[in-house]
């Protein structure tokens, strides 16, 4: 058989082995973060916002003056920690409060299971996650979701 001929029929069949994913776009972040901000600003709130990719590596972020210098980090470990463990953050905040069982969740890397952190889903793929701190962690949760409910409106459009 020709070399080139046999490198196309395998590069062929690679390709058609190869998993073709959705990525969350700089301008998706944009929209999400400004949204997440919008609820912020609404309620006089000094916030870090942190939006990433399937990885949990930044693609946007937002520190509103006067946030503390903790809050930057936390929203990025939040935004971190739901791209990677697959679950919001308050799923393991949930799991913690439960007892004692469950502090295995501490020891995991990059852990930040406090409320706030949500992953940003498409077609049961996590495309990334937007993590917010500066607040109590309720609070912190209540503007991730309008982060969240931003993402999910551009995946109707």
């Amino acid at each position: 058989m020709n070399e080139e001929i046999e490198y196309e029929i395998r590069s062929e069949e690679t390709m058609n082995r190869m998993y073709m994913k959705p990525t969350l776009t700089l301008e998706a972040a944009k929209v999400i973060s400004s949204a997440a901000e919008a609820e912020a600003d609404r309620n006089g709130w000094a916030v870090a916002i942190a939006v990433t990719d399937d990885r949990g590596e930044l693609v946007h972020f937002i520190k509103k003056d006067n946030t503390t210098n903790a809050a930057v980090g936390i929203a990025q470990k939040k935004a971190f920690h739901a791209a990677n463990y697959r679950r919001n953050t308050v799923f393991h905040e949930k799991l913690l409060s439960k007892g004692n069982e469950n502090l295995g969740i501490l020891s995991l890397p990059n852990c930040m299971p406090i409320e706030g952190g949500i992953q940003l889903i498409y077609e049961d793929k996590v495309l990334g996650a937007i993590g917010v701190s500066g607040l109590a962690s309720d609070e912190d949760g209540r503007v991730a979701q309008k982060g969240f409910e931003s993402f999910e409106k551009l995946m109707l459009e």
